[in-house]
């Protein structure tokens, strides 16, 4: 089965030669912004993006400040936002591949701006429980991973192959500027119209994003005569793109790493609030400045990737990153108020760095190495085993957490984290200069490693 995918070949639209002219000429000019499409993806989810980092801090702010929540509760709202991955992430795939990309975009940003809205609602009258908190969550999640993989089957369909990594590049810059100003509005805000109604931010930031989407003019649907052709069933589809990146050794590879590391990162996140309110004493609008001062490092990756991967090739991109990452997480546990606050800072910000620039390299990978009918199921497979460990992360660290301590946790966590990358030392990474471009260079007469 999975010789017969890689075997298949994109098909690219005939592009009228004045038409090719003008696009190549708006990207020597101002690069993918120029272009009208890209621009209202990168506009929605750059403010879409914003209200989003203000309630990764504005939530568990919610839990910790307003009801009071335990150790295990605020890290259970780390898991439900990660469980959905383990309940639907494999259907989501082969859903993403049957359906038009934008509708699903869309559908999910309607979904996320009613269930945050209903905080901020349920606090007004006097009715919000931890409860609903975590059900916003859960719910939350779920549209979550339908934007995420249609997101990233939908890039391809707006910018030529050789404008994916500059697109992705982009696109994480501007997520980590709306990480960093998110975040460091978010405990202000908090501050100034009160935590609950912070949060009324981020559902008008879906809406934005919506208005976007609707106005981008796209040549047409992604694969309208895949899906009128199709005949397997669901259960079918999911298997083939597990299948496929189970029998690719590089794909399986870069699947089992990045679960064993989101696993402990994604604990390390669940207890990070908890961590700077209640063990290092630092203030609310601190902590929002601390996590945003600390995605300055996603910022700084994302406008040196490209030249980076240029520079050493991407695997080599991919191995230094994992490295540098692991080793600058050890920081972290170091933080408490004051001048020790700088460990956050750098911890942070290396890690930040390291992941963006690590995420720009597999991403842009994916897309080129995986056929396009298939690229669906293959971005939610390899999801659900990442993104599936961040709830059982989350919930560890709070088990950890109540064990032996916020801080004691932390260290066991970011170890686990840091001896993750040993899972890449693997002769595919290792023997090559830059990821392969396609299966056939793995096999035996193929392409030689670059």
């Amino acid at each position: 089965m999975m010789i017969g995918i890689a075997e298949r070949r994109r098909e690219l639209p005939a592009v009228d030669v004045a038409a090719d002219q003008t696009e190549r000429s708006k990207r020597r000019i101002g690069g993918l912004l120029r272009q009208r499409n890209f621009a209202l993806l990168w506009s929605g989810e750059t403010v879409s993006g914003v209200g989003s980092a203000m309630a990764a801090v504005g939530v568990p702010l919610l839990a910790v400040a307003v009801l009071r929540a335990s150790t295990f509760a605020v890290s259970a709202l780390t898991a439900a936002a990660y469980l959905p991955w383990l309940l639907i992430g494999l259907p989501v795939g082969a859903w993403v591949d049957r359906l038009p990309p934008g509708p699903v975009l869309i559908i999910s940003d309607l979904v996320s701006a009613v269930l945050y809205a209903s905080l901020p609602v349920a606090a007004w009258a006097h009715v919000l429980t931890i409860g609903q908190v975590l059900v916003v969550e859960l719910v939350a999640g779920a549209a979550g991973i339908f934007f995420t993989t249609a997101y990233i089957v939908y890039l391809p369909v707006l910018v030529r192959p050789d404008d994916l990594f500059e697109g992705n590049a982009t696109l994480s810059g501007s997520q980590a500027v709306a990480s960093i100003s998110g975040r460091g509005l978010a405990g202000l805000v908090a501050r100034a119209v009160g935590t609950a109604n912070s949060l009324l931010f981020n559902a008008g930031s879906f809406l934005v994003s919506v208005a976007c989407l609707l106005a981008i003019r796209a040549a047409g649907p992604r694969s309208a005569p895949d899906r009128a052709e199709r005949t397997t069933t669901l259960r079918a589809d999911i298997a083939e793109g597990l299948l496929f990146i189970w029998r690719d050794r590089l794909l399986r590879t870069l699947a089992i790493w990045p679960a064993v590391s989101n696993m402990a990162y994604g604990g390390v996140l669940a207890l990070s609030v908890l961590f700077l309110v209640r063990v290092a004493h630092i203030g609310a609008a601190e902590v929002g400045l601390l996590l945003a001062v600390g995605d300055i490092g996603g910022l700084a990756a994302a406008l040196v990737a490209r030249r980076v991967a240029q520079s050493v090739g991407t695997a080599r991109t991919l191995l230094l990153g994992v490295l540098v990452a692991g080793l600058a997480g050890l920081l972290i546990p170091l933080t408490a108020a004051g001048p020790r606050a700088a460990y956050f800072v750098a911890g942070s910000g290396i890690v930040t760095a390291a992941i963006t620039g690590t995420n720009i390299v597999l991403i842009s990978f994916r897309q080129t190495y995986t056929p396009a009918e298939v690229l669906g199921r293959i971005i939610a497979s390899q999801r659900f085993l990442v993104y599936g460990t961040a709830p059982l992360g989350a919930l560890l660290a709070g088990a950890l957490g109540t064990a032996l301590g916020i801080r004691s946790a932390l260290w066991v966590l970011l170890a686990v984290f840091a001896l993750s990358g040993t899972l890449l030392l693997t002769r595919p990474i290792l023997s090559r200069r830059n990821l392969p471009a396609s299966p056939d260079q793995l096999r035996p007469g193929g392409t030689p490693p670059a």
